[in-house]
């Protein structure tokens, strides 16, 4: 049983939920466990055809879906599928903003251009899908939930340009929070630990005997689920957190608990990859 089943299936029914990134991975996740107590998905992404396979999944969970290619570091690109998702589906209630870029690298093999890309992406991103949902949020009195990561909170061999962008995702929930409260928009933010079946953990853990030494550093001893995660993006979206606001929830099965030690022996000594 997945945590989005004891929510009630029409809980966010007639309200629209926009998904930055959510043509895979985690943000496609999160879009299925909202469509799965009624609401109506928009997603955008970089590739229409990715975008159409996603959109026809989210289909058969029986949501009303918009599709349209955008890149987050495209602002005007943006805006357009926001409003078009308006169009389509009504105004926005929550944003998702999911998409984010990633790879391991050495910061001194890392180009100047790897780490604008990832900032772009992240950070920009983030920016950019927010204030352009802003007016029909501010309409909806509705909630943004950054995708975070752990990197934003210690520092992991190899993340240099991760941590930069997402410390800075993390700042901007805050100001976000604190500026936008008045008009009634609650803004937070959800750090996922290492997640099966993603492709960041395809990317950052290269071997089975990497996986398991990982998943023993982990308190609840396994990698987490989709699922996991799109519940309590749920959760955090849904009336149950309306006075949760300038809040970063973790959900990472206690990973970062004891910091990143055992990424950076297994990194720094030659059994994870260092550059990309």
């Amino acid at each position: 049983m997945n945590l989005v089943d004891f929510f009630p299936k029409d809980l966010f029914r007639e309200k629209t939920v926009f998904v930055t990134g959510g043509g895979s991975g985690i943000n496609l996740g999160i879009a299925k466990n909202f469509a799965a107590v009624g609401a109506r998905i928009a997603i955008c992404g970089r590739t229409q055809e990715r975008l159409d396979s996603a959109a026809a999944e989210l289909r058969t969970l029986g949501a009303e879906v918009f599709a349209q290619a955008a890149d987050v570091r495209d602002y005007a690109a943006l805006e357009a599928s926001i409003e078009a998702a308006r169009g389509a589906l009504g105004p926005i209630h929550v944003l998702v903003a999911g998409a984010a870029g990633n790879f391991p690298a050495a910061a001194e093999a890392l180009s100047p251009n790897g780490f604008k890309a990832v900032v772009d992406i992240d950070l920009l991103g983030s920016f950019n899908a927010a204030r352009a949902a802003f007016a029909q949020l501010k309409e909806t009195r509705g909630s943004i939930v950054f995708i975070s990561a752990g990197q934003a909170h210690i520092p992991y061999a190899f993340q240099a340009h991760v941590g930069a962008a997402k410390a800075g995702v993390e700042m901007l929930m805050k100001d976000l929070a604190l500026e936008w409260g008045r008009h009634g928009i609650r803004v937070n933010s959800l750090v996922p630990g290492p997640i099966e079946g993603t492709e960041g953990v395809k990317r950052l853990v290269a071997s089975d005997a990497i996986k398991a030494k990982l998943t023993r550093a982990i308190p609840l001893g396994r990698f987490g689920t989709i699922d996991d995660i799109g519940g309590v993006a749920v959760f955090l979206a849904s009336p149950l957190a309306s006075y949760v606001t300038g809040a970063t929830i973790v959900a990472d099965g206690g990973q970062n608990l004891p910091g990143s030690g055992v990424w950076a022996s297994l990194a720094l000594g030659g059994d994870a990859p260092s550059n990309g």
